[in-house]
Formats: C-alpha cells, sequence, structure tokens
C-alpha cells in the first residue's frame, strides 16, 4: 500500500499569464492531492461530452488556457510538449488536456484546429463549454480567469498533473523549461511506483 506525502503545500505566487497587458500575480494554497480538481462536465472538439472520468487511468496534464491566446498558452503547451518528449516512452503515458478559458469563442470547431498543432503534445485534447461549465471546471481546480473589453483573457499559468486514479500529483508552472516538466512529471510517476 503507498502512502501519499502532501503535494506541494502551499504553491504559492502562481503568476497570470501575460495575456493581457497588465499582468498580477495571485496565491493558490493547494492543500494536498484531494484539493483539485473534481468533476467536471464539458465537451470536446468532437462536440462529444467529456467529464472527469477521461483522467482516470492515465496520468494527465491539465491546463486551462484559450487558442486566442497571444503568448503564454502556446509557449506552455509547447514546453510540455517537449518535457514529454524528454521523458521518452513514460512520456507517452501521459496524456494533455486543454481546457478553454474562453468558451465564448472556444467552439469544438475552433478548439479541434487549435490542437493539432504538431508544436503541441501529441495527441493534446481540447474541451471547452457553457460558461457555467467552464466556471465549475475552473473552481473545481481553484483557476483564475478573466476576460478584458480587448478580448484577451487573463489566467494562471498552471499544468495539473494528475495521477491515475485523477488526483493532483503535482503542479506545474508555465515558466519551468522543458527539462524542469520532465524532471518534475518523471519523478512524480517513480514516487507512485
Amino acid at each position: 500500500m503507498l502512502t501519499r506525502r502532501a503535494v506541494w503545500l502551499p504553491v504559492a505566487v502562481l503568476g497570470l499569464s501575460a495575456c493581457r497587458p497588465r499582468s498580477r500575480t495571485t496565491s493558490v494554497a493547494i492543500d494536498g492531492p484531494s484539493a483539485v480538481g473534481g468533476p467536471f462536465q464539458l465537451v470536446d472538439a468532437d462536440g462529444h461530452p467529456v467529464t472527469e472520468a477521461v483522467l482516470k487511468g492515465k496520468w494527465t496534464a491539465v491546463y486551462f488556457g484559450y487558442t486566442y491566446c497571444p503568448d503564454v498558452c502556446p509557449t506552455t503547451l509547447q514546453a510540455l510538449k517537449e518535457g514529454l518528449e524528454k521523458l521518452g516512452a513514460r512520456g507517452k503515458d501521459v496524456q494533455s488536456i486543454l481546457i478553454s478559458v474562453d468558451p465564448d469563442h472556444d467552439t469544438p470547431a475552433v478548439m479541434k484546429a487549435y490542437v493539432d498543432n504538431p508544436g503541441f503534445p501529441a495527441g493534446l485534447k481540447g474541451f471547452t463549454g457553457s460558461v457555467d461549465q467552464i466556471k465549475a471546471a475552473a473552481k473545481a481546480y481553484k483557476v483564475f480567469y478573466e476576460k478584458g473589453p480587448d478580448g484577451l483573457v487573463q489566467h494562471q499559468s498552471i499544468i495539473f498533473l494528475m495521477d491515475p486514479q485523477g488526483r493532483l500529483a503535482r503542479p506545474l508552472t508555465g515558466e519551468q523549461s522543458p527539462s524542469e516538466i520532465a524532471a518534475q512529471i518523471g519523478d512524480a510517476m517513480r514516487q507512485a511506483s
């Protein structure tokens, strides 16, 4: 029987992405593996309903962002791709999910075209939904986002590494290098075995 340690208590001052001209920082206290994540009801890029059940049985990197994001989202997704590649065969055991924080713009068709980018993790899944569905998912993951009048969304740049039971293994920041991402994911996988 494995014992789990509390996960990075607390995660302090996770920055907001520079998707808006003014940036702020905020603190997020994560009190353990069960404090982040939970039920959600969204729609995948093919328009099919999805729930948190998609997390079960696989390591999963969950990222909240949006397709119109000019800088931080694509940069973070590219770093995640490179980090997973550095893990070799173990990297193929990690599925990647982008949950939109801009449901007004990010329809399933828009998400489908966006996640197909070869610069992003192979098999990246894009989820969207109604404004209320996105709010509920963001609340479950303790993610702040705010759409400005210019259409850009200020949001936290956090990759949530979820274990095969759908529990938070550890948060990663969008500012980490691919090597740091690979090391953190590899370490979490080793600790779980």
